[in-house]
């Protein structure tokens, strides 16, 4: 397999009952090059009594890495909690453990573009060197590409980014054409997955998010077209992430979840971007 933009399996895909080697092992069964953890979910392996030392020599027993890491949130509040700021030293020191250089984040709160952009460039100059992956999602501050290209546009800061997701992406009701060069330039990972054809209602869309999507290619939207917009914008991702939140599939066992979702992503990948997943 290509290593160039490995092919990774989110966090939330293999949700976060299970335990970090099982997690390792179901990845490595179904193909994927890397694992995304969440700092909840790497604190959950701290708590099952391993340290950093063993994390690491577990991914090195099955051949696997670290590609991703999420997931900051709450940076544009005046008052962040001590929690929030604790997760955002974690994510960074996870950056630095496991070799991954962006940071998946989000932002529930919505406030104007210039607050949210002063705070992304002060989040950005505490994460140094990392890149801050700012993703857009329907239900949130920051609900589509147009604010989000706004916000890291007028941050001024080179290392803030954005990540596009499918499933945000559709349900923000965004066409494949307005990804312009300048903005694919700034894109510095994706997720892909699929969507039933009707959303949940706008007021509970979020549920939808964290409990009802579907593998790539199997649902009622064009992934293949998302994936197609992504490739002839030139962007050249740090990985493709595989962020399939769904809890029917889940519940058929975290190695079935593993394996549907990258046979699913693999399928659309030969069809749509050949180069990722040839040897």
């Amino acid at each position: 397999m290509s290593k160039k933009y490995p092919i990774t399996i989110s966090s939330w895909t293999l949700g976060d009952q299970c335990r970090f080697e099982d997690r390792v092992i179901a990845a490595k069964e179904a193909g994927y090059e890397g694992i995304g953890l969440r700092a909840e979910t790497y604190v959950d392996a701290l708590n099952e009594g391993l340290y950093d030392d063993d994390i690491m020599a577990i991914l090195k027993k099955h051949e696997m890495k670290v590609t991703e890491v999420e997931y900051i949130v709450q940076w544009a509040e005046d008052n962040r909690s001590y929690e929030q700021k604790y997760k955002e030293q974690m994510c960074f020191h996870m950056c630095d453990l496991f070799g991954v250089n962006h940071i998946n984040c989000g932002l529930m709160e919505n406030y104007s573009v210039e607050h949210t952009a002063q705070k992304l460039k002060e989040l950005c100059r505490r994460a140094g060197k990392r890149i801050i992956g700012v993703e857009p999602m329907p239900y949130s501050g920051i609900p589509d590409l147009k604010k989000g290209w706004e916000v890291v546009k007028a941050s001024g800061c080179d290392n803030a980014m954005l990540i596009l997701d499918t499933w945000h992406w559709v349900r923000a009701d965004q066409p494949y054409d307005i990804l312009t060069e300048e903005i694919a330039k700034k894109v510095v990972s994706i997720q892909i997955n699929d969507a039933f054809d009707r959303p949940y209602a706008k007021t509970i869309l979020r549920d939808e998010s964290m409990h009802d999507r579907l593998a790539p290619g199997t649902g009622a939207k064009d992934t293949a077209g998302f994936v197609k917009m992504i490739k002839d914008a030139g962007i050249e991702p740090a990985v493709v992430g595989v962020e399939v939140i769904s809890d029917e599939i889940l519940a058929r066992g975290i190695k079935e979840a593993a394996a549907h979702t990258y046979d699913s992503t693999v399928k659309v990948l030969k069809e749509t971007w050949p180069e990722v997943v040839e040897a």
